[in-house]
């Protein structure tokens, strides 16, 4: 009797995390996220409270690069309303439902990875950016996963073969987002603040769509519209840290060795001096709405993103240790934690899976028995190289998986969490959501 009480329980907490973890996605759509911060209403269009007369320019770009490039920039248009037909421009994201208009030339980026559409976007861009004087208006709809999405060199013969190896090196190094971002912005033409350098002198707004920490915009989808606070120097001393000189191609690794790579425009630049910036939803705004929710549900809840880029086992132990301190003061405690861990893959590994279900597997083997479930996903429904979005543990997850003879020791060092956790039924499947909030991790202790 009593093995099937701890049973249904665990049943129970995995639905209402699974609960918490969707309704936090459902809530935060793109859309009405919107419709709070973009208005047009007399010929004027507002954005966050800051008037544009549009009939004052001669002409109205809109470029939309990342994730929720779509969602993005046809909440845009349905806001903008009569205003909206003026806009032309470029789209670079993952491709959906959307109607956009002609007028938008419209690509499917590569990710985790460029691929010829994102060099064809970021020429696309460039070209359309370099016409614009000052009687123009441009509105950049930037969402985490620009970074690949829209992609050229600084050095023009590089070829898309030598991006792309540059790209997974840059991922598999084990080095956090952040520092991967200061490397892609000194070799690129299209980060690092370059877009408006390119841009410069129209009249520049950016809205945003948020996967990097509070107050680091400049590492959104590696900051192509905002002064760079990375520096040449710091690319170096990452290139050291994590060897990425072993990794990286000949060519790239030669500009880094040989430190001849150009800097970045920093803040006070002239391309900045009529550069605006506004957050539409950020990984705060998905910590409050999952919050909400488990509070609905009868949880007490904390949050805690101290290990925002910390290594996934670090992060792991630490989070699970917060927990069981939670544990032993109440009951029904839930721990949330917003941003992304990291995990460095080896090369020659063809595991499928992602950073947050090899997170919720790290997790299992230190909980094996206990009354605790984790759940990891991404707010943007795609986790690594798998379809899954992420994966939902609990004490029994160690046993079930050695009864399915794949242990999590396996997976995990085969970097195969997904292959484990879908043989489970374990894996979280959303599809790609359209949006990009940074990653969501739900801990229970009932």
């Amino acid at each position: 009797m009593k093995k099937q009480v701890l049973t249904e329980k665990r049943r129970k907490a995995r639905e209402e995390a699974l609960d918490i973890f969707l309704h936090a996605l459902k809530v935060l759509r793109v859309g009405p996220a919107m419709e709070r911060h973009v208005r047009f209403n007399g010929g004027v269009l507002e954005i966050d409270g800051r008037g544009y007369m549009l009939d004052d320019y001669r002409r109205l770009a809109l470029i939309a690069i990342g994730k929720a490039a779509g969602p993005m920039a046809a909440a845009f248009l349905l806001q903008a309303g009569a205003g909206g037909a003026r806009f032309e421009g470029v789209v670079v994201g993952q491709g959906g439902a959307e109607a956009l208009p002609a007028r938008l030339r419209e690509y499917r980026g590569g990710h985790p990875s460029p691929n010829e559409a994102s060099v064809a976007a970021a020429a696309d861009i460039l070209r359309t950016l370099q016409s614009l004087t000052e009687r123009d208006l441009v509105i950049f709809l930037v969402s985490g996963g620009g970074s690949a999405m829209v992609e050229q060199f600084l050095v023009p013969e590089v070829s898309l073969e030598t991006m792309v190896a540059t790209h997974r090196a840059l991922v598999e190094s084990g080095a956090p987002i952040a520092a991967i971002n200061a490397v892609r912005k000194h070799l690129s033409a299209v980060k690092g603040g370059r877009l408006a350098v390119a841009a410069a002198p129209a009249e520049q707004v950016t809205v945003y769509v948020s996967d990097v920490p509070a107050g680091e915009l400049d590492a959104l989808s590696s900051g192509p519209t905002m002064p760079d606070r990375s520096t040449v120097s710091d690319v170096y001393r990452i290139a050291e840290e994590y060897e990425l000189p072993a990794l990286l191609p000949p060519v790239i690794a030669e500009q880094v060795t040989l430190r001849s790579l150009a800097e970045t425009p920093k803040p006070g630049d002239a391309a900045f001096a009529r550069s605006r910036w506004s957050v539409l939803l950020d990984s705060t705004s998905l910590e409050q709405a999952a919050a909400s929710r488990a509070r609905e549900l009868g949880w007490h809840v904390e949050i805690d993103d101290a290990c925002d880029d910390w290594a996934a086992d670090r992060a792991a132990s630490y989070l699970l240790d917060r927990l069981r301190k939670m544990r032993r003061e109440r009951e029904r405690v839930c721990l949330l934690s917003a941003g992304e861990v990291t995990v460095r893959v080896p090369s020659g590994v063809t595991g499928k899976g992602g950073r947050n279900q090899h997170f919720a597997l790290l997790c299992s083997r230190q909980i094996a028995g206990e009354a605790i479930t984790v759940l990891s996903g991404g707010s943007d429904g795609i986790d690594g190289n798998s379809g899954a979005a992420g994966g939902i543990v609990d004490g029994a997850t160690v046993e079930r998986a050695h009864v399915a003879a794949f242990p999590v020791d396996r997976a995990l060092v085969e970097f195969d969490s997904n292959s484990l956790l879908a043989l489970l039924g374990d894996m979280i499947t959303t599809g790609p959501t359209g949006n990009n909030l940074r990653d969501l991790r739900v801990l229970f202790a009932p």
